[in-house]
């Protein structure tokens, strides 16, 4: 199969039978709700963008398994050239929705279960990796939108998996039979999982030998029998509800995030990539997070670049553009968004082949990427509201701007320069808000906080790998100090 269209993609999605929850109810028609449909259309640019010649090199890549043209977020690392290029895509993505793009959890998930999944059979002699490549393929040809799953909702944090009260607080196979095995428990925080086709998953920690059932990799459609998906709450989400598009700032793109279960869901034996192997969910899970890592290096920078670029409208519209504070913010904005872009191609520049021969980053520096993107992108929104203003938050409704009898008012004093129009002024305001405190935040600014572990798990992984005793080695031969 050729690479799907986005009209293509978005009647794959159509053709699901995905069980889907949202303000308590079931939601018959998720792909048209208008709290959904704006994460659909994320997706949808990539693969509008593959189709675009002018984005040709970034968006697709000849697949070294099949011979064929694929889309880059189903590729496998094959170079450092093409971890730079991941980067340079997912700033793209970012550029064009202005949100959470969600193909880049599943890329992730697939470079780090090939590699890891190579590793296991070399060690037990199992066949993961052929199954793996099998599935990966699959994906391929079919151009499928892939979610990666890898958190868990863990309970009792202090606890080990098989310490928890309740069993399910990290997903385990609950039965193991000939043909395959049957999982149970959740995924928490599931990025774009409610416009995905397959779903692989992941362990979420490293396992001890008596954690055996938790250590579980394997991929599954997502209307496979038992799953099922409970959409998170957003701010400002119901303003999706209302007849306007003003107020919502970014009416056409978005991103949700749910709780998925899995209700003792089956997963034959050529869909599962990990079954015990528990000295290997610690090298899954560094991977994954760690590719991960660097993928914000790429989207963040890409949404970064139109926040920046509404906030200097808005300083035009509130005729400050040329004050000397607003241009060296603007600067500062800029000058902290480039370094995060650093990181990105930094850490992709210094990746190694693995074993198995995809590449993976250098995963020190990738986890530095990620602990500045806990930090800049909250100095970056900062700077913005300082020069948006306060009418960001304190501007009335599209309702009361069409309004006939106040609607007058709202124009005459909430206009700002004589050539700009009151609602233009008022979209722009509406799409920063949107970025720093509304639906979007989920895709910018608080998920720079979280999404892809926490800034101390990105702190654990710098200790591990900063390798200290190197330092106070060097530091040593310079003073003449012999132990």
């Amino acid at each position: 199969m050729a690479l799907m269209t986005g009209e293509q993609y978005i009647e794959s999605i159509r053709n699901l039978k995905m069980e889907i929850y949202l303000f308590g109810e079931k939601v018959d028609n998720p792909y048209d709700h208008p709290i959904l449909r704006p994460s659909l259309n994320s997706v949808r640019m990539t693969y509008d963008l593959a189709q675009d010649p002018q984005y040709e090199d970034l968006m697709t890549v000849t697949s070294p398994f099949t011979g064929n043209k694929i889309n880059r977020f189903t590729h496998i690392h094959q170079s450092t050239e093409d971890l730079k290029n991941k980067v340079k895509m997912q700033r793209l993505c970012g550029q064009k929705t202005a949100s959470c793009f969600q193909r880049c959890v599943g890329m992730d998930a697939f470079n780090a279960t090939y590699s890891t999944t190579f590793e296991i059979d070399k060690a037990y002699g199992t066949n993961y990796h052929e199954n793996f490549k099998k599935y990966m393929m699959y994906c391929q040809e079919n151009d499928l939108m892939i979610d990666g799953a890898m958190t868990d909702p863990k309970g009792d944090r202090s606890k080990a998996p098989h310490e928890q009260e309740d069993p399910d607080l990290y997903l385990r196979v609950v039965e193991r039979r000939a043909d395959g095995i049957v999982v149970r428990g959740a995924k928490a925080h599931q990025t774009g999982i409610c416009n995905s086709h397959e779903v692989i998953v992941m362990p979420t920690i490293s396992m001890k030998p008596e954690d055996k059932d938790y250590a579980v990799a394997f991929s599954v459609p997502i209307d496979a029998k038992g799953l099922f998906m409970i959409i998170g709450r957003q701010s400002c989400d119901t303003r999706k509800l209302e007849d306007t598009t003003l107020d919502v700032g970014n009416a056409e793109f978005g991103g949700v995030e749910a709780l998925v279960v899995f209700d003792d869901v089956f997963v034959p034996n050529d869909r599962i990539f990990m079954n015990g192997e528990t000295e290997f969910a610690n090298m899954i899970v560094e991977r994954f997070a760690g590719y991960h890592r660097q993928s914000y290096g790429g989207c963040k920078v890409g949404v970064g670049d139109v926040l920046i670029g509404a906030t200097a409208v808005a300083a035009e519209y509130n005729g400050v553009q040329k004050a000397s504070h607003v241009k060296d913010k603007l600067i500062e904005m800029i000058h902290l968004n480039e370094t995060l872009y650093c990181c990105g191609i930094a850490c992709s520049s210094e990746g190694e082949q693995t074993e198995s021969g995809n590449y993976l980053i250098n995963l020190l520096l990738a986890n530095v990427c990620k602990q500045n993107i806990t930090r800049f992108p909250y100095e970056i929104v900062r700077l913005a509201e300082d020069i948006a203003g306060g009418l960001m938050v304190t501007a009335p409704s599209e309702k009361d701007f069409r309004d006939p009898k106040i609607g007058k008012y709202v124009d005459k004093y909430l206009k700002g320069v004589g050539n700009v129009s009151t609602e233009n002024r008022l979209k722009i305001l509406r799409l920063i808000e949107n970025l720093a405190l509304g639906t979007a935040a989920v895709g910018y600014r608080t998920e720079s906080m979280h999404g892809a572990g926490s800034p101390q798990a990105q702190r654990i992984m710098i200790q591990r790998q900063g390798n200290l005793e190197e330092k106070k080695k060097f530091a040593k031969a310079i003073a003449h100090i012999e132990d």
